[in-house]
């Protein structure tokens, strides 16, 4: 099956197709199986091709908020390539590309003298991620600076441009369906001193040195309740430095889990639940998982 399907796109596709492909190293926790196929996009065609097959599929960008799982995903993952790893400043700010990544794209801005993107400096993201997720830190986030998308659905293969508005955004939330994928998005920013711009990220990124793990992890496993931090619920609930086979709540930051070289996904998933079924027995709030999971957990 998978292939048929891989000779197919390679018939049309421009970027690399690869069978049997580990996710896992594609991902900030390192750990899950295998995609059947893998679809590395250079072009909006490349993208269309795969919405033509009419298969699953799912989206890995940087990676840093997904979890695969250890039996893999039965279908097609896409990861948009070179192509789309591009930039060109405008009379509004900056457009980007899907693939270029979020701390680059922030230090560009730097260079740039352009402000209003140095939150974006400690997220480990891929620009097209941050756009669906309304990635964000420091008080700051996409939604504040992002005038519209382009976006192409990979179960149909359909394009259409999106001004913020229609992108029904919320806190680390928007309404982009799982087979969309932002290929383009444009930003609203103004000028400013480039040395007082890299001072304000220099001082963003000592703040993640000293208050966040190193190691791997996908940053918050759960979104914020409204007034609330994940981390000081979890932290009350006693979960702090819990262990399940390789995965671990870090010390440093609650809302934080770290996987060690051995670690599995099953070892990172029963952890998640095993943490929001602490916090939920101990205050009644039901934790919602900021990661992805991608393949069957079950």
């Amino acid at each position: 099956m998978r292939e048929h399907v891989a000779d197919k796109l390679r018939l049309v596709v421009r970027g690399r197709v690869l069978e049997n492909e580990p996710l896992g190293p594609l991902t900030t926790f390192r750990v899950g199986g295998a995609a059947d196929v893998f679809v590395e996009a250079e072009t909006v065609d490349d993208l269309a091709a795969v919405g033509a097959l009419g298969l699953p599929v799912a989206i890995v960008g940087r990676g840093s908020n997904l979890l695969v799982s250890d039996g893999g995903f039965r279908g097609v993952a896409v990861k948009l390539g070179r192509g789309f790893r591009f930039h060109e400043q405008t009379d509004d700010g900056l457009r980007l590309g899907g693939a270029v990544y979020l701390p680059a794209a922030a230090r560009l801005t730097a260079r740039l003298g352009l402000t209003g993107f140095e939150f974006a400096a400690e997220i480990p993201a891929t620009f097209g991620g941050a756009v669906r997720m309304n990635a964000g830190a420091h008080d700051a986030c996409i939604a504040d600076v992002l005038i519209a998308a382009s976006i192409v659905d990979l179960a149909t293969g359909g394009q259409r441009r999106a001004p913020t508005a229609e992108l029904g955004y919320a806190y680390r939330h928007s309404a982009l369906g799982p087979t969309d994928i932002v290929v383009v998005g444009e930003l609203a920013l103004a000028p400013d001193d480039s040395a007082a711009v890299a001072k304000r990220i220099g001082a963003y990124l000592e703040w993640r040195r000293t208050h966040q793990p190193p190691g791997r992890s996908a940053g918050s496993v759960f979104v914020n309740p409204p007034g609330d931090a994940a981390g000081r619920l979890i932290d009350e609930a006693g979960a702090k430095g819990l262990r399940v086979g390789g995965a671990e709540v870090s010390d440093v930051h609650a809302n934080f889990i770290v996987a060690s070289p051995d670690a599995t996904a099953t070892d990172v998933w029963t952890l998640i639940n095993r943490v929001r079924d602490m916090v939920e027995q101990r205050t009644g709030i039901t934790l919602q998982p900021e990661v992805r999971f991608l393949g069957d957990f079950a």
